[in-house]
């Protein structure tokens, strides 16, 4: 099919063989297409990988998330539960 983009030349190793065998048993829709489960597995492999931006970015995206979750002086009644 002609195309713009880059194409990409994967040779099946035994691991790869393995790895489009199993993604025919979790989309059996896809089971006589290996080149469109090669593409499956690498769009699931993508969303598996951590954010950009690292755990920093993560920590930053959840930042106040649970606002609001304690009352106000939840910290300070806590620790006046603990013997000085």
């Amino acid at each position: 099919m002609p195309t713009t983009r880059p194409r990409h030349m994967l040779t099946e190793t035994d691991d790869i063989a393995r790895a489009v065998n199993d993604a025919a048993l979790v989309w059996p829709e896809l089971r006589g297409d290996r080149a469109a489960l090669l593409r499956k597995l690498v769009e699931v492999g993508h969303a598996s990988l951590p954010s950009r931006g690292g755990s920093r970015d993560l920590v930053r995206r959840a930042a106040g998330a649970a606002t609001g979750a304690y009352p106000r002086n939840a910290r300070a009644e806590l620790l006046a539960e603990w013997p000085e």
